[in-house]
């Protein structure tokens, strides 16, 4: 993604985005599979003292696209977006493909950008995710079924969400995580469109590796991330982590891919410590 598209109206995409509170903006990217929606843990907290935007990008949720098309693309969708909220600098919190995103805005637009918060993503991304048997999907979904019919359903939890591909996704099967699993997560993946699923695996295919441009990025970061993640590694996100200038990390035990799903309350307690510290990066 290091080429810039030509950023024009016509290229961009209108995206479905929801809007939440009033106040400095931060722009909430969410990961694949998924939607503005699943960012719901972030934002229904955020937006209590800030304006939280959460698009659905390009080829998820309700932002329906025609034809394939590359990562660049989500990068004009998301200008324009800044653009028709006349947003002049925000902060920026994107989960996993969302933070890969996030530091290409922050490349891209550093006077836009005042500031990164990075979940379980990296700029060189790398994970370890065994190989996928029918009988993990199999599990998988029934486990996600049964559980948007009934979330705290420990007898599935223990039947199906521990032998499916929620094992690698969590490690705290708790009647929370599956909460929001069912609610955020289940949806999310139905809509999410076979061109956004092969933008994704394009990129990654040619080996995207964007560690030696983050020494570009001035503004504070915040790196989070889940010890035993198998999507992305917690190695690749430290990794990120020592290659930012002005930045701070957490690495949570016991944790996966979906960590702020498993120990949310932890989560958001750190992130609103690191706002407390960096005030500016949610101030004009």
């Amino acid at each position: 993604m290091n080429s810039r598209h030509s950023n024009t109206a016509s290229s961009a995409l209108h995206l479905n985005v929801d809007v939440q509170g009033q106040g400095f903006p931060i722009l909430c990217l969410h990961g694949h599979p998924g939607s503005g929606s699943s960012l719901s843990v972030f934002t229904n907290h955020l937006s209590k003292r800030f304006q939280t935007l959460a698009p659905d990008l390009r080829g998820y949720g309700k932002s329906r696209c025609d034809g394939n098309f590359d990562m660049r693309d989500h990068l004009i969708d998301l200008e324009a977006l800044l653009d028709r909220f006349r947003i002049k600098k925000c902060l920026i919190l994107g989960w996993s493909l969302g933070g890969i995103l996030a530091m290409e805005l922050a490349l891209q637009l550093p006077q836009r950008v005042t500031g990164l918060i990075l979940v379980a993503t990296a700029a060189r991304p790398r994970g370890n995710h065994p190989p996928i048997t029918w009988q993990d999907n199999v599990y998988t979904g029934v486990a996600a079924l049964l559980s948007y019919i009934k979330p705290d359903w420990q007898w599935n939890i223990e039947t199906f969400g521990k032998r499916s591909l929620f094992r690698y996704l969590i490690q705290q099967h708790t009647p929370t995580a599956y909460r929001y699993i069912a609610k955020d997560a289940v949806s999310a993946y139905l809509q999410t469109t076979a061109p956004a699923t092969r933008a994704l695996y394009s990129a990654i295919g040619a080996g995207y590796n964007r560690l030696t441009d983050l020494e570009q990025i001035q503004c504070p970061c915040l790196v989070l991330a889940g010890a035993c993640d198998r999507h992305i590694t917690a190695d690749a996100s430290l990794e990120t982590f020592r290659y930012l200038k002005d930045s701070q990390s957490h690495c949570y035990p016991n944790t996966a891919h979906l960590f702020p799903w498993e120990i949310p309350n932890q989560v958001l307690s750190d992130i609103d410590r690191w706002l407390e510290k960096n005030q500016k990066v949610v101030s004009v």
